[in-house]
């Protein structure tokens, strides 16, 4: 999960995330990773159209956006 989300920030690709949120909802978003730390990752979401801050405790899963073909 880690992995993916560093190579969304390295190289600026859209992932996708299933999101556990603070109101008790899961939500799967597409995201650009802007900048992360140790608990959160900042990121533009496509389904808000702004940036937003998700908690990196609450990233249930992460898949990239392109997949490889074959």
């Amino acid at each position: 999960m880690i992995k993916l989300l560093n190579h969304s920030l390295q190289t600026r690709e859209k992932i996708k995330i299933i999101y556990y949120s603070n109101d008790k909802k899961l939500s799967q978003r597409t995201i650009k990773v802007i900048k992360m730390n140790d608990s959160n990752v900042l990121a533009y979401c496509y389904m808000k159209h702004s940036v937003r801050v998700f908690k990196l405790d609450n990233i249930l899963a992460v898949e990239s956006v392109y997949r490889k073909p074959g």
